[in-house]
């Protein structure tokens, strides 16, 4: 699929990984930042903002491009003390890489990020400077990180260990989003992310939700706040009773909640490690055609292994399998899954503007078990999580030292 905006997962994925820096459009000189005497124009400060809000960035765009574009002077300055530099080779094929993980060649992404107006020094500059201070970072403090077996056991254990009682009761509402709508769209949502009424909101829900639930007032039952991909549940758990999340981008829409209580469970649930989930798309989208495929889809399959043959025959794109880590999963999948039990089926969602119906279906959530944990995969992560913490150190005493204006 292709989407107007590149995926929210994406950026979950390559933030984390890559620190960002821009380059200087030819003639575009109007200093706004001086570090160390080392100039942030005007216009990359602006593509900064376009690049953070095509991958969904949420908050104070201007104060989070100001913010990463002083920590690129500095990685940029720290770094050229030593010379670094990426082969031409080894940028292509870090710019693919980059690329894939939205499911697009690189060709396809670079039009999406163009259409946005963001120009292609600044994908290339991107990836370059967060692959330098990725390998920078590796090689000064890599003999400082160890990893030990108790370590690793230390992290399975916790992971394994963590169940929760909470189970939370909210109402939803989720705004489609399209290109001609999307302005009304996103104003429509600030406005009820201020809405502290019940009542208000289910009026809310009923008049803009695409949802069912919009027939009840946008409101759902008791679900377990370990359902949701972490970072959903960090906001809704942060939630008072009353209170309304921000707009929370996902493909194709706006979503918001408003919690309604918040209770212990009878039983704990251990939030799963990875979610097994299938899509099968039909051609119609929410059209009654489409709506009756499913129901005969949903009569003819109680599980996912169901779905095979259903989709026998036809074009291996109609059925998606997936097992995913929950924060990897696109938002408005995950926000369906949440709901749903193992065998459950969802149709609330669509694709390709609208013209495909998704026919989700919870296969498992899967949670850790001994067998299939990879301890490489945990070493690894642990001594990423360490690097980090080392890295973001030596920036903080880089920034401390540093002639930032204005």
């Amino acid at each position: 699929m292709r989407h107007r905006k590149i995926r929210a997962g994406l950026l979950a994925i390559t933030l984390a990984a890559f620190a960002p820096a821009m380059t200087v459009a030819q003639g575009a000189t109007s200093v706004a930042i001086t570090v160390n005497d080392r100039a942030v124009t005007d216009y990359e400060l602006n593509q900064r903002i376009l690049l953070l809000d095509a991958f969904n960035t949420s908050g104070d765009l201007r104060r989070i491009a100001r913010n990463d574009l002083i920590e690129d002077r500095l990685k940029q300055q720290e770094m050229a003390r030593f010379g670094l530099g990426l082969p031409p080779e080894a940028l292509q094929s870090e710019l693919e890489a980059f690329a894939e993980r939205a499911n697009l060649s690189l060709p396809e992404f670079r039009q999406v990020l163009a259409a946005q107006g963001i120009a292609p020094e600044t994908l290339r500059d991107f990836v370059e400077i967060g692959v330098l201070w990725r390998n920078y970072v590796r090689s000064r403090f890599g003999r400082e990180v160890t990893v030990t077996d108790a370590d690793i056991d230390r992290a399975i254990a916790q992971a394994g260990s963590a169940p929760t009682r909470i189970e939370l009761l909210l109402s939803e509402i989720i705004i489609p989003v399209t290109p001609q709508n999307e302005v009304r769209a996103r104003d429509v949502a600030q406005r009820i992310a201020q809405i502290r009424s019940f009542e208000e909101f289910s009026r809310a829900a009923s008049q803009a939700s695409a949802l069912p639930s919009r027939e009840d007032g946008g409101r759902i039952d008791w679900v377990p706040a370990a359902n949701y991909p972490p970072q959903i549940s960090a906001i809704l758990l942060d939630l008072a009773v009353g209170e309304v999340t921000e707009p929370i981008e996902i493909p194709n829409g706006i979503a918001l909640f408003q919690k309604r209580g918040q209770r212990e469970a009878r039983t704990p649930v251990t939030p799963p490690a990875s979610i097994d989930y299938a899509a099968y798309y039909i051609p119609g989208g929410q059209t009654p055609a489409a709506i009756e495929t499913a129901r005969d889809v949903a009569a003819n399959a109680d599980t996912c292994d169901d779905l095979y043959g259903v989709a026998q025959g036809q074009a291996p794109e109609v059925l998606d399998r997936v097992v995913s880590p929950p924060s990897q999963i696109p938002g408005d999948i995950a926000l369906e899954l949440a709901q749903l039990d193992p065998g459950e089926v969802s149709t609330n969602l669509t694709r390709n503007e609208g013209r495909t119906l998704v026919f989700l279906m919870l296969c498992a959530r899967n949670e850790v078990g001994g067998e299939e944990i990879d301890r490489d995969v945990v070493a690894n992560r642990i001594r990423s999580q360490r690097l980090g913490a080392l890295a973001d150190a030596l920036i903080a005493d880089l920034r401390a030292s540093a002639d930032i204006r204005p």
